[in-house]
């Protein structure tokens, strides 16, 4: 319902849009409203007297319940035998004793009129989940990811237990240890540890703690410890799986490796042996997927925009040594500009770092694919069939990239931000 006050102040506005030389639909639409309220608000003395809805006498129906009826619903609602009941069970109990008074909506509607709508017993009102946190990493030491993933034992019923950090921006493991327990000792131990080879203590800005809401990485112990290191640590929510995507696709990675001990690892020994030496490849010879390909160590101390450069020229190159091969842009070499840990997703984040694209990755091809034929070009170009007939893949890079190819990029904001929806998986290893 609109008040008289709001009333009055649209017929205003109209009527001085109207009197500029505007038309009636294009100003009531520009207000939000249709006309046809216009008009009748103006033939119904809704300007002087406003909305009579309220006020309006409206007869009860012929069906309705007596007030005798109502009152036998609450005493029968407020029998002992019923005192924790709702009405979903209080209807079928009397109809197992042959007796009906009313519907379980009746009973609510009752109820609700006498106060008495509270939930019985000792339960309360379901909490609503939290909105994640979105944490945004522009450089390296800006936002940690850790975890706790079992290894197999030789011993069926034993395990291993790796715990793991992993820097969110450049996907370096830069802490972890193998323990045979799972304690919050060996957790705070870690933590420790990764910031003093990291150097957090001579950061501007101590980096933030990712982690799921396991009993060991919220233990007390291991909150004195990065409170104690000016870490600010930050949870997933509950019973939702995918907030610490980044640090569960390592474990993945891991135990698909060709080397993983599937028949389980002897002892504590060969377990810390096989995590070292995952860890070094993983740092130092995998090219992960998400970073363009280069190791997560080069992308650590700065080294991936040069190695991306070089592969953009390279290819700029091969595709001036034969544009009849290039009939659209070259492979996108920009570096990843940041990082997002649970993106809003009705919202766009905005990185605090612009991606400034390699020209000719982005930009008009340099050579057309046969330059010398217009006809081939058009043929290029397709026929509007082309659209119709393109793959499940090609129509999700269009998605991505957009309609025309180019490559997305996102303007700058800060590094935190709320979002009031779920999580985002990182990019396949």
């Amino acid at each position: 319902m609109t008040r008289l006050e709001d009333r009055q102040t649209l017929i205003r506005e109209i009527a001085q849009a109207r009197a500029d030389g505007a038309r009636q639909a294009e100003a009531c639409a520009l207000a939000g409203i249709d006309p046809r309220t216009v008009q009748r608000w103006r033939q119904n003395d809704g300007l002087t007297r406003g909305d009579r809805r309220p006020d309006a006498i409206r007869p009860i129906p012929a069906h309705a319940l007596t007030a005798d009826e109502r009152a036998r619903i609450v005493a029968v609602a407020n029998e002992p035998r019923f005192a924790e009941t709702p009405p979903a069970r209080i209807v079928p109990a009397l109809a197992d004793e042959g007796t009906y008074i009313a519907s379980e909506s009746s009973f609510h509607r009752v109820l609700r009129a006498h106060g008495q709508m509270n939930r019985r017993g000792r339960a309360k009102p379901p909490r609503r989940s939290r909105p994640p946190t979105t944490h945004i990493a522009t450089g390296p030491g800006e936002v940690w990811c850790w975890d706790v993933t079992f290894l197999p034992a030789a011993v069926q019923g034993r395990w291993f237990y790796l715990y793991l950090i992993l820097d969110l921006y450049s996907r370096k493991i830069v802490g972890f240890e193998v323990h045979d327990t799972d304690s919050a000792d060996h957790a705070a131990h870690l933590a420790r540890r990764a910031a003093l080879a990291e150097g957090v203590h001579g950061m501007p800005v101590a980096p933030v703690l990712h982690g799921d809401n396991g009993a060991t990485l919220k233990a007390t112990t291991v909150l004195a410890m990065l409170h104690w290191l000016g870490i600010t640590p930050s949870y997933s929510r509950p019973r939702v799986s995918d907030d610490n995507a980044y640090a569960e696709a390592v474990f993945r990675t891991a135990k698909y490796r060709p080397d993983f001990p599937v028949t389980g690892l002897t002892d504590l020994a060969a377990a810390r042996d096989w995590a070292a030496r995952f860890v070094h490849w993983y740092n130092n010879e995998h090219r992960h997927s998400g970073i363009r390909y280069v190791t997560p160590a080069q992308r650590h101390v700065g080294q991936d925009r040069p190695l991306l450069t070089a592969r953009h020229d390279l290819y700029q190159q091969a595709r001036r040594s034969n544009p009849r091969r290039w009939s659209g842009r070259t492979r996108d070499w920009t570096p990843i500009a940041a990082v997002t840990l649970n993106p809003e997703r009705n919202n766009v984040i905005r990185t605090a770092a612009t991606r400034n694209p390699l020209s000719g990755s982005v930009e008009t091809p340099a050579f057309p694919s046969r330059p010398d034929t217009a006809s081939a070009m058009a043929r290029n170009a397709g026929d509007g069939r082309r659209a119709a007939t393109r793959s499940h893949a090609q129509r999700h890079l269009r998605r991505e990239h957009g309609e025309d190819g180019e490559h997305r990029t996102f303007p700058a904001v800060s590094t935190m931000a709320h979002s009031p929806t779920a999580g985002a998986m990182p990019d396949t290893r």
